[in-house]
């Protein structure tokens, strides 16, 4: 009797909006310098959304989001932040160099970034 597999799908996994911002984080964390893992990552959070509503959201067809998220795909940046956006993400720079926060009360500062450096880093959901 042969073994029967499938192919792996992460969005089928991502059920809840801490999935996925947990499997944005794991990924961004992961990639490196690996542009096209990035973006595999955000076409995998995007499909365990409703690809469609968020071609609405964007403003660009849903054939188009998914050519452009694939493995294959090379979307231009603005295209990676619309996505991100409609998603309710941003991305952010956070400096390599600066050391963790310090507690000012009950409250926690965060430092001064050194000028010039910096680090990309993603799946912040927006505040507001």
């Amino acid at each position: 009797m042969a073994l029967k597999t499938t192919p792996w799908d992460s969005a089928e996994y991502l059920k809840s909006e801490a999935d996925i911002t947990a499997y944005l984080d794991a990924c961004f964390e992961e990639a490196g310098d690996d542009p096209a893992f990035l973006v595999h990552a955000l076409g995998v959070a995007a499909r365990a959304r409703n690809m469609s509503q968020l071609a609405r959201d964007t403003g660009l067809t849903r054939e188009g989001l998914y050519k452009a998220l694939s493995s294959s795909g090379n979307p231009s940046f603005g295209t990676v932040l619309k996505v991100a956006d409609a998603m309710g993400y941003r991305f952010a720079l956070v400096s390599k160099r600066a050391k963790p926060g310090r507690k000012v009360g009950k409250r926690t500062v965060a430092p001064a970034a050194p000028i010039g450096a910096g680090k990309r880093r993603v799946a912040q959901v927006k505040q507001g």
